[in-house]
């Protein structure tokens, strides 16, 4: 009988052709025994194909990253799920990984750096890194990982279309302290601050999380983020 492996990394996709492959590689290469689920939320590139060849299971569903890492976690069989964004790589490999979650924490999640070159980004992914460890929340681009048996008994993530992680970390929260583990760090996509300016992007993410916390609807937030109806 094969043993289920420790950890299972779960990626939502949507339209990530020319990221995810490299990314399978990548995990394959420094993960070699951690299952590797994809789960497109109904891409219009070449997303599934790309996957293919380096996805241990690959599951399609409707579009929504809570719904989409939900499923992939009831395939998993790991007893950690690592829940890993397609423009997100760890710097680390499995045996630092075995070792940092060798006393079995309930979740928690990594320092981040951005891939960016300019000054910038330094500030930002120290003010990231920083803002999650003071308040215990954690979000998507920082690899949250969570034991299986909390994640089961937390109802997994909120069926919500924004906001999905920091919803989930708030309620994690209250039952358990996160886990930051030291020296352990995850690179992920600057593209979205270059995209939209930096000054910009800081000043939405803020208003959203705080908009969030004083009870905007996610539905709401959702609209303003992507400037589209739901």
């Amino acid at each position: 009988m094969t043993a289920a492996p420790q950890f299972s990394f779960v990626i939502p996709v949507l339209n990530e052709g020319p990221r995810i492959k490299g990314l399978l590689e990548a995990l394959s290469a420094a993960f070699p025994r951690a299952e590797r689920i994809v789960v497109d939320g109904g891409s219009v590139d070449d997303s599934v194909a790309q996957a293919l060849p380096g996805a241990t299971a690959l599951l399609m569903t409707a579009a929504g990253r809570a719904a989409q890492m939900n499923l992939g976690a009831q395939t998993a069989r790991g007893e950690y799920l690592l829940f890993l964004h397609a423009d997100t790589y760890p710097l680390f490999a499995g045996d630092a990984l075995s070792t940092a979650l060798s006393a079995r924490p309930a979740w928690g999640f990594f320092a981040v750096c951005l891939d960016g070159r300019r000054a910038v980004f330094r500030v930002i992914e120290r003010a990231i890194s920083w803002r999650s460890r003071a308040s215990g929340i954690g979000t998507g681009d920082q690899l949250l990982f969570v034991r299986r048996d909390v994640f089961e008994a937390a109802g997994g993530y909120a069926a919500i279309p924004l906001m999905e992680d920091v919803e989930l970390s708030a309620r994690l929260r209250r039952q358990h302290r996160p886990l930051v583990p030291p020296g352990l760090r995850v690179q992920t996509a600057s593209r979205r601050w270059e995209q939209r300016g930096v000054a910009r992007t800081v000043l939405q993410m803020w208003r959203l999380r705080l908009a969030f916390a004083l009870g905007v609807s996610p539905e709401r937030l959702w609209r303003q983020y992507y400037g589209a109806p739901r």
